[in-house]
């Protein structure tokens, strides 16, 4: 119920708002713009009169001949136009001083129809077109936006009287017009293809990035932002006037349709992929229905505004549009409040910028806050910044999941509790060493240790204490071996280091005698800063007729063998 009044109120807003819009203004004469290289950039607001044609088919012959009894009203900025069957004509003159060449922008790439007419020195028209029902090529200055070059200079100087008509259905017009010099026209579009550029170069790797994780490690989630990141660049392509500029020039129904139908399918991708990281059926069936209901009505709602092409329905997807805002910030709200998930803080600082930018667009479709270029392009910004963001946050998350699953899969080779390798992986290691050994004539060495304090420490402060010089023993080996050593848990409270061939006797001792001195060092992941003391043996392998398991019994027999109070710590086997 209250989601209906809300509805219903947004609605009567839009439709009063559109009202007031239509209400002409008496016009008086306006004075011809003065264009010249110190003034490269001037707006038509103020500057130009505008007329509603309702039958939507006069000429500009016609207009011309019933213009002084037209009820012309002056146009202002931001001022919205309904053009639904209608067509509205703009009238200025402009007179340029010098032998630059002017142009006449509007900065929108909505606009159906924008027809400019003027009469040449011989007294005809001179016509040119531009729109989304002509192809970009066949614009008269092609671009993301509908432009077109003014007459030259007279020989007098007097000033030019043109007709710009303007077709727009679907939506209000509200475009910013401007009047550029050529080489400020240049500039601002160098600067924007760069800004561009930029931002679409960033979702492609975004995109590929997703993808490729979504791929390598099967991950759903990096799968669905993939998608809603191509929706998103998709919606973008058509509302800025890039797709049709360079994808699909010359597909004028296509392009009609996907500067609509674009953007309301990218916001139901969003709508579920943020269901799909927030995961709404772990706190209530219901409403993970309801956010799959809302998905429904959106798609539906831009099918219906791609049939029906009306104010109205275009009107409705844009409420629909606000709705999904309101849920993706539920959702993301409620698993931050109520989950587990550590990074559901940093996907809903991504969140952030891409439903505030959705919420201004949405708003001035609306004719809740006035059109502005910052209103055109603000999606770019939230794109920008929240993009970025969620697939940092997605990554993290990817990445944690992937640690548990491989420490899972390593517990058949790996200890669980130190994380390094069991006693069976080294025998399956020391194998392979000893027989490279024999082959190469060289000798490897194998070092085992025994924590000899590893009862005491357990008596006096617990079996938690204990197992915490376990983690310390392993962390110490970790350090001691190079990159093709290998260490093990092979007891419980035995530890060995295996030192790949060719090393000497001196290298193995060295070693060993490291691995006292660290443990000797106080530790404050044990109580009291107490230190891990060892009983070490060291041999060079291979050794008579020993094999591997053999060999490893013969040491840890000799670690064993040594009295707890042993001066000498470290027995060196066969050396």
């Amino acid at each position: 119920m209250f989601a209906a009044c809300w509805i219903g109120v947004l609605l009567w807003i839009g439709a009063a708002t559109a009202t007031l819009a239509q209400q002409p203004a008496p016009s008086a004469p306006l004075a011809a713009l003065q264009l010249s290289p110190e003034q490269p950039a001037v707006a038509l607001a103020n500057r130009s009169r505008a007329w509603i044609d309702p039958t939507g088919f006069r000429t500009a012959d016609q207009v011309e001949a019933m213009a002084a009894s037209l009820p012309w009203s002056v146009h202002q900025e931001g001022r919205r136009y309904e053009l639904e069957d209608k067509a509205l004509w703009l009238q200025f003159d402009a007179a340029i001083r010098g032998d630059r060449h002017f142009f006449l922008q509007i900065t929108s790439s909505l606009v159906q129809k924008a027809q400019l007419f003027y009469r040449a020195n011989d007294g005809k028209w001179v016509g040119q077109e531009a729109g989304t029902a002509t192809a970009v090529s066949d614009w008269p200055v092609p671009g993301r936006y509908p432009t077109f070059e003014l007459a030259p200079a007279t020989a007098d100087g007097s000033p030019v009287r043109y007709w710009l008509r303007i077709e727009q259905e679907h939506v209000a017009f509200a475009a910013p017009l401007r009047v550029y010099e050529a080489s400020r026209l240049l500039a601002n579009r160098e600067r924007g293809q760069f800004v561009l550029g930029a931002y679409f170069g960033l979702a492609s790797l975004i995109l590929l990035g997703a993808i490729v994780n979504a791929i390598a490690h099967r991950d759903r989630h990096f799968a669905v932002f993939a998608f809603y990141v191509a929706a998103l660049a998709a919606g973008q392509l058509a509302a800025l006037g890039l797709g049709e500029q360079h994808l699909w020039d010359g597909w004028t129904g296509w392009n009609e349709i996907a500067t609509f139908l674009l953007p309301g399918i990218s916001s139901a991708a969003g709508l579920w992929f943020a269901r799909n990281v927030s995961e709404p059926a772990r706190f209530s069936r219901a409403l993970d229905l309801a956010v799959w209901s809302v998905i429904a009505a959106l798609l539906s709602a831009a099918a219906l505004d791609t049939a029906l092409a009306l104010p109205s329905s275009y009107l409705l997807l844009m409420v629909l549009k606000l709705v999904a805002i309101a849920v993706v910030a539920g959702l993301i709200l409620m698993a931050w409040r109520h989950g587990q998930d550590p990074e559901i803080g940093l996907i809903a600082l991504g969140f952030v910028p891409l439903l505030a930018t959705e919420v201004v667009r949405a708003m001035a479709s609306l004719d809740l806050v006035s059109a502005s270029p910052l209103t055109r392009d603000v999606l770019l910004l939230g794109g920008v910044a929240g993009l970025p963001l969620l697939f940092y946050a997605l990554s993290l998350r990817s990445s944690h999941r992937r640690e548990a699953q491989l420490r899972a899969a390593a517990l058949a080779r790996d200890d669980a509790l130190t994380g390094i390798a069991h006693d069976r992986t080294l025998l399956q290691r020391l194998e392979g060493a000893v027989a490279r050994a024999q082959a190469l004539k060289q000798r490897c060495a194998l070092i085992t240790l025994k924590i000899a304090n590893f009862e005491a420490l357990e008596a006096e402060f617990g079996r938690e204490a204990a197992d915490r010089a376990l983690v310390v023993t392993a962390s110490l080996l970790r350090r001691a071996a190079t990159d093709i050593d290998l260490e093990a848990r092979v007891g419980d409270h035995h530890f060995a280091l295996l030192l790949e061939s060719p090393t000497t006797a001196e290298h193995a001792m060295n070693r060993a005698q490291e691995l006292v001195a660290r443990g000797l060092r106080p530790s404050t992941a044990l109580p009291g800063g107490a230190g891990v003391k060892f009983h070490v043996a060291v041999a060079l392998l291979p050794h008579e007729q020993l094999d591997a398991k053999a060999s490893l019994h013969w040491l840890l027999d000799a670690v064993n063998a040594m009295p707890p109070e042993a001066r000498k710590v470290i027995r060196a086997m066969n050396f």
